[in-house]
């Protein structure tokens, strides 16, 4: 008995029959056993084959209409590629199912592994993105997990008030306060760890004894909770030393590194800040380098140094058209007045050159010169582009000539592709040398139509519109 499915499936035999009758299944598979039987000899008969597992159990389906039949017939095969095409061959030789006459048509021979293959990369994509994005980060996303995870655990609390603190707090000669707990752990992730959480606008006995001690850097949120803050922690004496704001919209907690290094450098001294307006940081912030306070005792209002009121009673001469020029450093040349005296001006004026008459030509000059000008354009015949290839012979040399074939340039054999390369309205190239496919696909680049040489090289595809002539021809 026969199986009916085989373990290995390869390939798989489409076939499209048509009858001149009204037949059955088993007539169509008996005629195909009975008539490809002692075809292709012992080895590929299809009963042993099918016996022993190497082909499958033969799919048959058939629709009748009109006193015809047809259909398709699928024959499994776990063969080797040739084999398998030399049985789809014979299922051809079928030309009878029972009295009726017959027609088979092997369609296609399809892989079953290809689908596989298919199925089986789409499935390996969609693993391997879950490894990567949930299963196996990289080494780097490892590292970062492992550093966020170390420096969030170094959040300590510090004082009776028990605040959330970095743990260099006591250890720097300066403290960052910040308004929460949020802030503080991105401080710590950015290696900011001398920084200490207020807990909000309530101001602390923790708080008003620590900045008394330490130099307090107040790193506000850019919105009006930190507006607040400032006024409250100012008016419940906390001593702040400078103040950093983030911008308009954003909190501490939200910045990068980056940003956070940027606005803690530019921080602005308390008493520059107005004591809590929300745009005077910034407003002030620009002010810092360009003023110092003169005078500790008074903090109302910064007093410009020397160098900048200098700098600016010069700007306001400037603008009045009034210009103060240190003369000190120049030294004192008397004043020419515009209007010289001629005698003054010839004695100014530097002497001119006396002309020198022009000396007669040397003996042979003229012929040289002569030797030297650019001859007149030679014009040959197509006839006469093969003397030329004549007298280029043994010299190495290669001609361009024009569309007018007048000869536009002469160069060696070895510049052809050179100069080529830079010549335009090329019509007929003659040279002294041998016809490479390089050389004709360049010359039918630059439109040449015409190429001439000793002999023609290794060219296998030469253009319609170029016409090759060798000394040989």
């Amino acid at each position: 008995m026969a199986k009916t499915y085989i373990d290995t499936v390869k390939y798989l035999i489409y076939t499209n029959v048509e009858i001149s009758g009204l037949v059955e299944k088993p007539d169509v598979v008996g005629a195909i056993f009975g008539q490809t039987e002692g075809l292709l000899g012992d080895e590929l008969d299809l009963r042993d084959l099918q016996k022993n597992g190497r082909i499958g159990r033969i799919e048959v389906d058939l629709s009748g209409s009109d006193g015809r039949t047809s259909g398709v017939i699928k024959i499994p095969s776990s063969l080797d590629m040739v084999e398998t095409c030399i049985i789809a061959a014979a299922l051809e030789t079928v030309d009878r199912v029972g009295p009726c006459e017959a027609r088979l048509r092997i369609t296609k021979v399809e892989d079953t592994r290809n689908l596989k293959r298919k199925v089986l990369v789409d499935r390996a994509k969609l693993l391997l993105k879950t490894l990567i994005k949930t299963e196996i980060p990289e080494s780097k996303e490892i590292s970062e997990l492992v550093r966020d995870e170390v420096k969030t655990a170094e959040v300590t609390e510090y004082g009776a008030d028990r605040l959330p603190a970095g743990p260099t707090v006591d250890r720097n000669n300066e403290t960052v306060f910040v308004e929460g707990r949020a802030d503080v752990i991105n401080l710590l992730k950015n290696d900011i760890t001398n920084v200490v959480a207020i807990g909000g606008a309530k101001v602390t006995r923790t708080i008003v004894e620590l900045s008394k001690r330490k130099e307090v850097t107040l790193f506000l949120d850019g919105d009006r909770g930190g507006d607040i803050i400032l006024n409250e922690l100012a008016q419940g004496g906390v001593d702040i030393d400078f103040v950093a704001r983030a911008p308009t919209g954003m909190e501490v907690e939200e910045l990068t590194r980056k940003e956070m290094i940027k606005y803690l450098r530019n921080r602005v001294p308390y008493e520059q800040t107005g004591k809590g307006g929300r745009g005077a940081p910034e407003r002030m912030r620009k002010e810092i380098p360009r003023f110092r306070q003169e005078n500790p005792e008074d903090t109302s209002q910064p007093v410009p140094s020397r160098e900048v009121e200098a700098a600016r009673a010069r700007e306001d001469e400037r603008s009045q058209g009034r210009i103060t020029v240190d003369r000190s450093s120049y030294t004192q040349v008397a004043p020419v007045p515009r209007e010289q005296p001629r005698e003054m001006q010839r004695e100014r004026e530097p002497p001119r050159r006396r002309e020198e008459p022009a000396l007669p030509p040397l003996p042979g000059e003229a012929e040289e010169k002569a030797a030297a000008a650019p001859a007149a354009p030679v014009r040959v015949d197509k006839n006469g582009l093969m003397k030329e290839l004549n007298e280029l012979s043994n010299t190495l040399r290669a001609r361009f000539y024009n569309s007018g074939l007048e000869r536009i340039s002469e160069v060696p054999v070895r510049d052809v592709i050179k100069a080529l390369g830079e010549t335009s309205d090329v019509h007929a190239i003659v040279f002294d040398g041998i016809i490479t496919q390089r050389l004709v696909d360049l010359a039918a680049k630059q439109g040449v139509k015409t190429l001439i040489g000793i002999k023609i090289g290794n060219v296998n595809k030469a253009p319609e519109n170029i016409e090759i002539i060798t000394k040989s021809k």
